[in-house]
């Protein structure tokens, strides 16, 4: 089956022709209000024989990739408050290759549903039932798509997956499920992104709100101008490690900190370690947070080979021979985890 997945962002509209033997047939980065751009990729395609949406956000509801039609469209869109950046995009993308490409079944596969295996410890926020409740609250999960392929290529019984890329999260695979998590509700939860805060105590929003600050000014603190922006006033890691200042310093000690102590509580939730992988653009491309990650989980059973580790490339092994955990650099791949959920769906 030949398998066209897209990738509709904020900000980007990713397309990957993948062939049967899932080899890269064709792609193209779009932006995401270019329709013409759009039809015109399409139109020079070869036919797939179906499509692959990524969506962010299933909620509660969507457990598994399912074949879209007017009802899962609806039911996506009322989830848009919980992602509001990323829902709308995938919708639009969904509406958009409809347009194109009508005959062709489209499945929706979710970051969210990765995450449907987390036991009701892991799930449950101690807030009051009558919140529950009315509103459904629980902790989600992101990245699944990545975190499923990472740990899947890991072949390992008990993983912890660390997607750090714009957005950043951790995930606990024991035997291919999924366990625990550290970005659940919304996006901006967890670890230290590049504009994200991550998680801060909720009391914090709370005094801010009460001290004249508006709930679109925390937000925009929260979700576009924390994280490394605003400890070091720059979201791109790459331009952090090239610095040499007590505010990039500061912004890289924070980031691992935090890192370090995300995969401590993982592996806590596993009851041991046998794979840490790195995926994303920050976990593939900067050895140096690779390094200072590792360096304080020596006592986990983690140990990095300095030389391969400053040379990995695509998906290498860049622990010491013989540790008792290994570590893995992964090439993030949902793509391909895209185009297996759809062909699982379809006959």
């Amino acid at each position: 089956m030949r398998v066209l997945v897209v990738n509709a962002g904020s900000s980007s509209l990713k397309l990957r022709l993948l062939g049967p033997g899932d080899e890269l047939e064709a792609e193209h980065d779009l932006a995401p209000a270019d329709r013409d751009a759009l039809e015109a990729a399409l139109a020079e395609l070869p036919a797939p024989d179906a499509v692959g949406h990524r969506v962010v956000h299933g909620g509660a509801r969507f457990r598994d990739a399912v074949l879209v039609d007017d009802a899962v469209v609806t039911a996506l869109g009322e989830l848009t408050d919980l992602a509001p950046l990323h829902q709308p995009a995938a919708l639009a993308g969904i509406a958009a290759v409809g347009r194109a490409l009508p005959d062709v079944p489209a499945v929706a596969c979710f970051d969210t549903a990765f995450h449907a295996t987390l036991p009701a410890a892991a799930a449950t926020y101690a807030l009051p039932r009558a919140w529950r409740e009315r509103f459904g609250l629980r902790r989600f999960g992101f990245h699944g798509l990545s975190h499923a392929y990472a740990s899947r290529r890991a072949a390992a019984a008990r993983v912890v997956s660390c997607h750090l890329g714009a957005g950043a999260s951790l995930a606990a695979v024991r035997e291919g499920a999924c366990v625990d998590t550290t970005m659940v509700f919304t996006p901006m939860e967890g670890l230290v992104m590049a504009t994200r805060s991550g998680s801060v105590d909720p009391g914090l929003v709370l005094w801010l709100l009460r001290h004249g600050v508006d709930a679109d000014a925390v937000e925009e603190g929260l979700d576009r101008e924390g994280g490394l922006r605003g400890l070091a006033g720059d979201g791109d890691m790459r331009a952090i490690l090239a610095r040499d200042d007590a505010d990039a310093r500061l912004a890289l000690d924070v980031y691992v900190h935090r890192l370090r102590a995300g995969i401590a509580a993982m592996v806590a939730a596993l009851g041991g370690l046998d794979a840490l992988v790195f995926t994303g653009g920050v976990g593939e491309h900067a050895p140096e947070v690779r390094a200072a990650a590792a360096d304080g989980l020596g006592f986990l059973g983690v140990a990095l080979d300095a030389d391969a580790n400053a040379r990995a490339t695509a998906d290498a092994e860049i622990g010491v021979a013989g540790a008792a955990a290994r570590t893995l650099v992964v090439t993030a791949r949902e793509d391909l985890e895209v185009a297996r959920q759809v062909r699982t769906l379809l006959p």
